[in-house]
């Protein structure tokens, strides 16, 4: 795991500044404190951090081929690279390295850019080619690595993280305000777009190709729901067989593995199936919260720890904490994404950063066996629309009764998706046309800003997916949706860039091509039955996973922000969204925010929506008005309200 970047002038006559690729990759040391690595001639500069794996003393980047013509910067793991390299020998290729990274520059050489089709793993990676004068980027199949570029006329720049490529002083900082509304429909920015304008990222089973001044996108890699006659039993044996085998793959390792323990299914899973698998002794972290709203994940995570033998180790925060990190959680993330549980991956990851480099979560079994259960609702509503029209109302009535009892508000949600079709009406994991910024934003928006707003446009980035999705069925269509979007763009980045912030590496095991690739290929009755998500995940870890935690409702990590931001950072907040800098940005009206604050504080409603509020304010006083980023954590005088949350 490291962090790359680099610049491509397209003036075969001009020249990158070496200091100009150093200042760079000063910004993203985090990612890589155990070295640093420069490779500048003419009009290509590529810079790398490293955080030591592999190969410890062997792993120096940027590294080339035998003759010096192909030079490659590496971030990621490549799991399949042994069986890789034995293959390139075989055909006369000259190893220096035991490195996975050697791998790749090896199989470019031997079958160019269709090299990424072999790979498997997480990866974003750069190859200078001085032969053809080409610059190859490539990123993983579903982003699990993340890497943006800016193109201009004379030049192209890229790196792992954004504030790499605000280092260029030929870069401008500014908002694209369009993405606005895009970031409040969804709560995140899903497509390839960012907030900066002319920042983007390389989509996730794409590569990009620079040459002669021009560009090359090509997608090397999609996920198709075609269903493949199977029993159940014998998709019970596929699958144990798949997860047993990946999670093999993601403890190779120079260094001890620890494991980020949910107290959920997937992550006990990804212990139990380790147990085994490594010479170091293992290790396992979890995050609590002693508060009644929510639920303390403490003691099924000790359980699976017992259970599995792993050297456990737990903390917690409070709401002074939460505030504190929340300038460098901007800092980090650099996209505004409202995840408060992404705070608790953060101190997490700081408690295992003192015994272990990897970390290994669970992340990606409930978007590939669809694990939510907003998956098993609108299946159901799905089902209701096929119903003849008098039977389908009065089902639908009491449907809508049912739905209001259990979760208040959700009525109007489901009479929104029981009128319309699905292409339609799933935005995705985390949004739906019924949500406040969806439903109200007239009433929210300041007039001016307001006429500049396009839905349409917000909105395509997901819809778009459910069109192109062919086959599955409704659930196919939603999960597609879903891992282009909600995965990539939210979750993967957080466990990315939060972990990476405390110089760990994360794996993530079911995210492994081959299973999601056989999860996609699975019925949809073996998904969701009844009322049981993740039907034959549970099924074939029913012998694995300890019953207590296997029946469990689904938690995750649990932050208590909604009281926090009606109590404990009730006036904080107020502060900083009314606040005259806040408000002469000319987004929305005063006096509508000034009445969701209120609402929010008597009802308990609004917690999400003034989340997102002041996400979006802290990453315009970060980036915008502070111009350029700074090479560590942001000062935090310029947050004075945060340090002196109670």
């Amino acid at each position: 795991m490291c962090g790359i970047c680099g610049k491509l002038v397209f003036d075969r006559e001009a020249s990158v500044s070496p200091a100009l690729i150093k200042s760079m990759a000063d910004t993203i040391a985090h990612r890589g404190p155990d070295d640093d690595g420069y490779f500048v001639s003419g009009p290509i500069g590529l810079g790398f951090r490293r955080l030591s794996i592999i190969d410890l003393g062997g792993g120096h980047q940027p590294l080339s081929n035998e003759d010096g013509s192909v030079h490659i910067i590496f971030n990621g793991e490549i799991y399949n690279y042994q069986e890789l390299r034995r293959y390139l020998i075989g055909h006369g290729h000259i190893f220096k390295t035991q490195t996975d990274t050697e791998t790749i520059v090896h199989l470019y050489e031997q079958l160019g850019e269709a090299c990424v089709e072999k790979l498997r793993g997480m990866f974003a990676f750069a190859i200078w080619d001085d032969r053809s004068e080409s610059l190859f980027l490539a990123r993983d199949r579903v982003g699990i690595k993340p890497l943006y570029y800016s193109q201009s006329r004379n030049s192209v720049v890229f790196a792992s993280e954004i504030k790499a490529i605000l280092a260029d002083p030929e870069m401008k900082t500014e908002v694209r305000t369009s993405m606005i509304d895009r970031f409040l429909t969804f709560d995140y920015l899903p497509g390839e777009e960012t907030l900066f304008k002319n920042i983007y990222k390389l989509a996730p089973g794409h590569s990009l190709t620079f040459r002669a001044g021009k560009s090359y996108k090509r997608q090397y890699w999609d996920l198709h729901f075609e269903p493949w006659p199977s029993t159940l039993r014998q998709a019970k044996s596929r699958l144990l067989h798949l997860l047993e085998e990946s999670v093999s793959l993601h403890m190779i390792s120079d260094v001890p593995v620890g494991f980020l323990l949910s107290g959920g299914v997937d992550s006990t899973a990804m212990l139990g199936l380790a147990k085994g698998k490594t010479s170091f002794p293992l290790s396992s972290y979890t995050m609590g919260f002693s508060d009644a709203q929510v639920t303390d994940e403490r003691p099924y995570a000790r359980l699976a720890a017992q259970q599995y033998g792993s050297e456990h180790h737990e903390t917690t925060i409070n709401a002074t904490q939460f505030a504190d990190f929340l300038p460098s959680y901007i800092w980090h993330m650099e996209e505004p994404v409202c995840e408060p549980p992404a705070v608790a991956l953060y101190y997490v990851s700081k408690l295992a950063k003192d015994f272990v480099k990897v970390l290994i979560s669970g992340e990606g079994g409930d978007e590939a066996f669809a694990g939510y259960s907003n998956y098993r609702h609108l299946l159901w509503m799905e089902r209701l629309k096929r119903l003849p029209t008098p039977i389908r109302q009065l089902v639908t009535s009491s449907f809508s009764v049912l739905m209001h009892l259990a979760s208040p508000g959700s009525s109007a949600k489901s009479a929104q998706f029981l009128s319309s079709c699905l292409e339609d009406s799933y935005y995705g994991r985390t949004s739906h046309p019924a949500r406040f910024f969806n439903r109200q934003w007239h009433q929210f928006y300041s007039s001016d800003f307001a006429q500049s707003v396009d839905k349409k446009f917000s909105s395509h980035v997901a819809t778009k997916h459910l069109r192109n999705a062919q086959h599955g069925g409704p659930l196919g269509k939603m999960l597609y949706t879903d891992t282009k979007t909600w995965l990539p763009d939210d979750l993967l980045v957080k466990a990315d860039k939060m972990t990476m912030a405390n110089s760990i590496e994360l794996r993530v095991p079911l995210l492994d091509h081959k299973i999601l690739e056989f999860a996609a290929s699975l019925p949809q009755n073996f998904k969701v039955r009844g009322f049981t998500t993740k039907y034959i995940a549970k099924k074939t870890l029913s012998g694995l996973v300890p019953r207590e935690i296997l029946q469990r409702k689904k938690a995750g990590f649990p932050v208590p922000y909604e009281r926090w931001l009606r109590q404990d950072l009730r006036d904080w907040v107020r502060d900083l969204l009314l606040d005259a800098k806040t408000t002469a940005r000319g987004y929305f009206q005063k006096s509508a925010v000034e009445r969701m604050l209120a609402e929010d504080i008597a009802s308990g409603g609004y917690s999400k929506e003034i989340f997102d509020l002041t996400v979006l304010e802290l990453w315009h006083r970060q980036f915008l008005d502070k111009a350029q980023p700074s090479q560590s954590s942001p000062d935090s005088r310029c947050y004075s309200a945060a340090s002196t949350a109670a």
